[in-house]
């Protein structure tokens, strides 16, 4: 139903990559979700006022919070659409984590909210009253939320919308919250115990749970996260493939929202050919790998003499000594050349962010080592991490 929904009601649904496209299924879902949440908070106000139930009419409420949740929803898609700016030179994409972001804290007020009016119907219980006309309601809204819920995740997950993912869990945390309502409701059919505002309880930090784990997830993305292996695995394929590279390094992706990618990266390149036809080379990689992976990037240069004997061998003697310090070490950009009556080591050693050695002691290791080679060294090292 999802497919033919967005075939029907998105102009241009296959054009992911396009911030109209994006633009279009954002709006679309919200309506969506605005539609289902109005009938669904309409519905639970009346029930809950009739049989009297705390948590259908706070479900009731939580409904009415989905509905300017959308409302912020679409706002959010709408500003992360606009283009590059004079203020803003990198586009608007990370509005939608922004949005994302608003969305948790709508979730962990609802959580909060249920959780004040639960602790109050549990210290001054009132009689539930069982209405079928409730129970179907509720079912109801059960089937609707979970529907949304695998709508939103299949569209969050095909644009990669951090919005629409966070909201798939929001529907999914109004799955449990209905859920408890049943079981409340079934239950006063037998007790009188207030089971009612013990499942708001158990429902309220399902909730606040939820709503901490968007923030997380959403302040990560704004902070910096890194960029996802499999991604990174396409690049070093395309790069790889290049007959111009002999190895790439200093790879550095920045994201300005989904679809929105900038990097840099390193390249190590025969210094024998012609600077000519290596740029031109090194250009055209650019755009392949932009046209493939939507990742504007700039790749700089390392000359390197692939044939030259000292260099290799001195490379080769490097990242040895480098693995028996620690097998994540890794060394690049490696040039070796007399310097006097020396031979001068100039390189980069890559080490992971859970290497416990520091960066003076990985030198020291290193250079005391050398001390007992026949051949004076000196080393002149970069220390990069991953």
């Amino acid at each position: 139903m999802t497919d033919f929904l967005v075939k029907h009601f998105v102009k241009n649904y296959e054009q992911l990559d396009n911030p109209s496209v994006r633009e279009h299924y954002g709006i679309f879902s919200s309506l969506v979700g605005i539609f289902c949440n109005i009938f669904l908070c309409v519905s639970k106000l009346l029930i809950g006022i009739l049989s009297g139930s705390i948590s259908i009419i706070s479900d009731g409420f939580n409904n009415l919070s989905d509905c300017a949740s959308c409302f912020v929803t679409i706002l959010g898609y709408k500003m992360a659409a606009k283009p590059a700016d004079k203020d803003h030179p990198f586009g608007h994409g990370r509005m939608e984590y922004l949005t994302s972001l608003v969305i948790a804290v709508v979730i962990i007020v609802v959580g909060l909210e249920l959780l004040k009016n639960s602790f109050d119907k549990l210290i001054h219980p009132t009689a539930l009253e069982f209405s079928y006309v409730a129970l179907v309601v509720i079912i109801i809204s059960i089937l609707v939320k979970i529907w949304m819920g695998l709508f939103n995740k299949k569209l969050g997950r095909r644009i990669n919308s951090s919005i629409m993912l966070a909201t798939s869990k929001d529907s999914m945390n109004d799955v449990a919250a209905t859920s408890a309502t049943l079981i409340a409701l079934v239950g006063s059919l037998w007790t009188d115990f207030p089971l009612d505002a013990i499942m708001g309880i158990l429902v309220s930090a399902f909730i606040l749970i939820s709503g901490y784990g968007i923030v997380k997830e959403t302040v990560d993305l704004l902070l910096g996260r890194p960029i996802d292996e499999a991604l990174v695995k396409r690049l070093e394929a395309i790069v790889g493939a290049s007959d111009v590279s002999l190895g790439m390094h200093d790879l550095v992706i920045h994201s300005y929202g989904p679809g929105n990618m900038m990097g840099s990266a390193h390249i190590e390149v025969d210094c024998r050919k012609n600077i000519m036809d290596i740029h031109e080379a090194i250009d055209e990689l650019e755009r392949e790998i932009y046209n493939a992976l939507k990742i504007n990037i700039t790749i700089h240069m390392d000359p390197v003499d692939p044939e030259d004997e000292l260099t290799r061998e001195c490379r080769q003697m490097i990242q040895n000594i480098a693995k028996e310090i620690d097998d994540a070490l890794s060394v690049h950009d490696f040039r070796a050349f007399t310097c006097g009556d020396n031979i001068k080591l100039v390189f980069d050693m890559l080490i992971p962010f859970d290497c416990k050695i520091k960066e003076e002691n990985i030198k020291r290791e290193i250079d005391d080592r050398l001390a007992h080679k026949e051949e004076p060294y000196i080393t002149v090292i970069t220390f990069d991490k991953g």
